[in-house]
């Protein structure tokens, strides 16, 4: 069920980790709240998520995999929320109170009791044979950018972008089974800046001064959020002379891309001689995160990649879930970038911000 190897902290974190590391980035309550009461904000969440249970129990009953799967995805539906509510009524229930990890974990923990895997899988290996064919495409148009700080921004937006395709948002669900999305459109049409956290131009300064010389990215979605934002901006990286370590789930969870997936996705990308549309792509490494849900803690990943971090200077956290709604005010180390979309109303609402508003928050060490 969980990943065999024991956990340790992320090494770039800034020690000691105990005091100074919260993976959650909303506060859903505070300690002078009273503890046998649901807060407001713990209501407006597992309400999100009570909203989603309707797309996750479709995605369970087309399971090819699990045998009786209508049955088990209706089994699903109501012991998830049964528990929902029943943290409305007491929040110190089903190890209580809520966070946003607890409620992706008590998800996954129904899915796979009932023998669902990874409901996903069909729609993620669809989303990423169409994105690998506008791969070439992709990193060509970046290519043609001479100028360096308008052809990073380029790869910057195209990460934004990607990031759309994200099926653990209900309503990005909803478009998503409608129409699907275009890669290109999307850039097009990200809100405009400033964005509701805007370093871009901080780190446009930093990229013309300074060539990283190991970066670790911990990617998200499948498709073409890793495809086409990720995998492009990884190959710049690798261009410039650094060891790039793309860091993916141990076991699926939503959409994510999985560590066997991204392994099976680049050696399809790369060329006989091991190249990347062209860039040399032998630093370029795929570790397992250790994490099995949609956001991260970074207190405990695994050992692989402890070991494989120890020395970056550059920390890319990438996704509404690992960079905003988690790890948003995680201290670094090194140099890092938090980067993601907002895409769930009660996350624009703690910003302030507008909804599919962007994040990129740039932190040098």
């Amino acid at each position: 069920m969980e990943s065999s190897s024991p956990s340790v902290p992320f090494p770039q974190l800034q020690a000691p980790v105990e005091s100074t590391y919260r993976a959650c980035t909303i506060p859903y309550r505070f300690p002078s709240d009273n503890p046998r009461k649901a807060t407001p904000v713990e209501i407006q969440w597992i309400d999100l998520f009570l909203k989603s249970v309707p797309s996750f129990k479709q995605r369970a009953e087309n399971d090819p995999t699990v045998p009786d799967a209508p049955a088990k995805a209706e089994k699903f539906a109501q012991r998830y929320t049964a528990m929902l509510e029943e943290m409305k009524k007491n929040p110190e229930s089903h190890g209580g109170p809520p966070d946003c990890i607890l409620l992706c974990r008590l998800r996954e923990l129904v899915l796979r009791e009932l023998g669902f895997r990874d409901i996903f899988k069909k729609v993620k290996d669809e989303e990423n044979a169409k994105a690998m064919s506008l791969f070439e495409g992709v990193v060509q148009r970046n290519d043609e950018i001479e100028d360096d700080g308008k052809r990073v921004e380029n790869l910057i937006r195209g990460i934004l972008a990607g990031n759309i395709f994200d099926l653990g948002s209900a309503q990005l669900a909803e478009v998503f089974a409608k129409d699907g999305m275009s890669f290109l459109a999307s850039c097009q049409n990200l809100v405009s800046r400033p964005w509701v956290i805007d370093d871009l131009d901080a780190f446009k300064s930093k990229w013309a001064k300074k060539s990283w010389e190991k970066a670790v990215i911990f990617v998200d979605n499948s498709g073409a959020d890793v495809i086409l934002g990720i995998l492009p901006f990884a190959r710049e990286l690798l261009r410039r002379g650094a060891k790039v370590i793309l860091a993916a789930n141990d076991m699926p969870s939503i959409n994510d891309v999985t560590y066997p997936e991204l392994i099976e996705i680049i050696n399809k990308l790369k060329d006989a001689d091991g190249k990347l549309a062209g860039v040399d792509a032998s630093n370029l490494l795929v570790a397992n995160s250790g994490n099995d849900l949609p956001v991260i803690d970074l207190s405990s990943v695994s050992p692989e990649l402890a070991f494989m971090a120890n020395d970056a200077d550059l920390v890319v956290l990438e996704g509404m879930g690992r960079a905003i709604e988690t790890n948003l005010y995680a201290q670094m180390k090194c140099d890092s970038i938090k980067i993601g979309m907002v895409k769930h109303p009660e996350v624009a609402q703690f910003f302030g911000g507008r909804l599919y508003d962007c994040v990129f928050k740039f932190n040098e060490a």
